[in-house]
């Protein structure tokens, strides 16, 4: 029977139909962080129920913790209540937890792959919309709320709607300089924010089965800012190499995986094609990301773009997006925090030194993930050229801590989201590669990669 990648996995995790198209869903791993899950321990102590498979959980501390002293007590009293309560209530209900110091701390959807938690044929959820990441890896992986946690909590399971699938191909080969980043945000201008709600889509196609792991987990990522219910890859040997270079898997295992890709004539409910050699170095230049934009471009080239979206960024619609003075960069976030996005930085402004204005900050996805850097000696590239290098976590992703963008200053961002006030109150913000962002840091204005980037 043509089944798709999704189907497979879908079909095998279902532990009950309750009609058609409503099923209770089996999931194999649930992520958990300090943000999401008071209240769903609340609701549990309520009834007086335990955690049905507490081994199938594991949780970190990502949103709220500083990227500067983590040793120290977390100043923001919030921010150290809901840490806290983790601490709490992970020792109360027996979960593992990642906590502050932790070897293995880092942000949630960033620890699991490095870790070798996330594998191929996986339902994998946390109470975060961007735990779609984990689907680069061939897994049904996708955010759920508060009341949701809960209900895995207490029973390993959830009752879900079946999503219709989406194939998105993208063929040809990329430009010099076209990240995955690029692919993505290209990708989500072309479809707007809600052309893929109520899809889960897999990425296929030569630009996908070429990228990297953490290049797919990139794609993956942002798959939800176009309205994804999640975004796939399908399995390869690429996938295998990556997993198995983190555990022990069997031969059998391995071939088990396999059998669960899309088969040839697998059919989707929607298929979209586009050609890489289409696709330039990108940027956003609005509060949603469906307003990217190639660096050769004007602002009001976006069709996303709005009068509203237009006065809060400060921009002319009639000036190029490449004239733009910046203040801030922010390299990390679950979308583009882990070593290769580090290593490429460093690569583009090894000998270099930052704009005298711009303030850079390089947050490492996790302590695994920054103790590479360290061994690699990047660390040491980026504080030669001016950056900041700090410690695991969110940060300026979404301005839950103490890594805030000032009101009115205009960073260019390696995350996920540009809404107004995502990376602080009033602060505006460019969705960007980290190599447009490390090109940009440099000269101290939005900046095409391109342009600093030897010849092949």
């Amino acid at each position: 029977m043509s089944q798709t990648l999704f189907d497979n996995i879908w079909d095998q995790h279902v532990v009950k139909s309750i009609s058609e198209g409503l099923d209770v869903v089996y999931i194999d791993q649930h992520f958990i962080h300090e943000v999401t899950s008071p209240q769903a321990f609340d609701g549990l102590k309520k009834r007086g129920v335990s955690v049905f498979r507490p081994e199938k959980c594991l949780a970190t501390a990502d949103h709220n913790v500083p990227t500067i002293n983590q040793k120290d007590p977390i100043k923001d009293p919030e921010s150290a209540t809901q840490v806290a309560s983790l601490e709490k209530n992970c020792k109360e209900f027996g979960i593992e937890l990642y906590g502050m110091g932790h070897e293995n701390q880092g942000i949630v959807h960033i620890i699991g792959p490095d870790l070798g938690i996330t594998q191929p044929g996986m339902t994998i959820v946390c109470g975060d919309s961007h735990t779609s990441t984990h689907g680069a890896f061939g897994t049904l992986a996708f955010g759920i709320g508060t009341t949701q946690v809960e209900q895995v909590l207490a029973s390993q399971s959830l009752v879900l709607n079946r999503p219709k699938t989406m194939k998105i191909e993208v063929n040809g080969t990329l430009k010099p300089g076209v990240t995955a980043k690029d692919v993505i945000l290209y990708i989500i201008s072309k479809l707007g924010t809600e052309g893929a709600t109520g899809y889960f889509v897999e990425y296929a196609g030569e630009v996908f089965r070429n990228f990297s792991m953490d290049e797919r987990m990139t794609v993956c990522n942002m798959s939800i800012e176009m309205g994804a219910r999640g975004g796939m890859v399908g399995i390869d040997q690429t996938t295998i190499d990556y997993v198995t270079s983190r555990t022990e898997i069997s031969n059998e295992k391995i071939e088990s995986w396999l059998k669960l890709n899309s088969s040839e004539d697998a059919r989707f409910d929607k298929q979209i094609i586009f050609d890489a050699k289409d696709i330039s170095p990108m940027v956003t230049c609005g509060t949603a990301p469906d307003t990217g934009i190639n660096l050769n471009a004007k602002i009001g080239s976006s069709k996303h773009l709005s009068e509203k979206a237009l006065a809060y960024m400060q921009f002319d619609s009639t000036e190029l997006i490449s004239d733009q003075k910046i203040d801030y960069v922010f390299i990390g976030s679950c979308t583009n925090g882990r070593i290769e996005d580090l290593r490429a930085v460093a690569k583009m402004v090894e000998g270099k030194t930052k704009a005298e204005h711009v303030n850079v900050w390089v947050v490492p996805g996790s302590m695994k993930v920054r103790a590479q850097a360290i061994e690699e000696e990047l660390d040491k590239i980026f504080i030669k050229s001016g950056f900041e290098f700090r410690e695991p976590g969110c940060s300026a992703c979404l301005a839950m801590n103490d890594d805030k963008i000032p009101s009115g200053s205009l960073c260019v961002s390696t995350s996920n989201r540009n809404f107004e006030g995502r990376q602080g109150p009033g602060a505006r913000t460019i969705l960007a590669s980290p190599l447009t962002a490390a090109a940009s840091a440099i000269t101290g204005k939005v900046t095409d990669p391109t342009t600093m980037m030897e010849p092949a």
